[in-house]
């Protein structure tokens, strides 16, 4: 009964020792009923114990300090200071992005982010293909002295 509960063998194990030490320390306070359910009730009242203390204290609270095959390791792209400097680098262009003109947001963006070519975004926008090269090159110009304070972000 007892593994059932605490499904583990040897905590059953510890948990069926406690149960009999502590009838064995209380055998005066039993009244004479069913000697089996008093002995079960204490053994079950101790398997409760073993899941409580489980709840409260994991068993290995720190797994990775024991064996490292638990999680493997992370790339370095992943690491939290690269999460960090990938955020930065997101805000900085986004900050810039809405600092140049919607026609050359809209041109860059289709043009290096989703890698329409320039007849693809003249067709996709209304308008022809000189003004589409005209809008990209102007809106990188002023990216460029937009993220000028943020270069060295943006090459890391």
């Amino acid at each position: 009964m007892v593994v059932r509960i605490v499904r583990d063998a040897d905590a059953a194990g510890d948990a069926v020792q406690d149960a009999f030490f502590s009838a064995y320390r209380n055998l005066g306070s039993f009244r004479g009923d069913s000697f089996r359910s008093w002995l079960t009730r204490i053994a079950l009242n101790a398997a409760h114990d073993i899941l409580r203390r489980r709840k409260r204290r994991p068993a290995d609270p720190y797994p990775e300090w024991e064996d490292e095959s638990w999680q493997p390791p992370t790339d370095e792209r992943e690491g939290p200071e690269q999460m960090v400097l990938a955020a930065q680098r997101q805000r900085a262009l986004a900050r810039a992005l809405s600092g140049i003109t919607a026609d050359q947001r809209a041109a860059i963006v289709l043009f290096d982010v989703e890698g329409y070519d320039y007849q693809e975004i003249a067709n996709l926008t209304g308008v022809s293909v000189g003004t589409v090269k005209s809008r990209i090159h102007r809106g990188r110009v002023a990216l460029r002295e937009l993220l000028a304070d943020d270069m060295e972000l943006l090459r890391g």
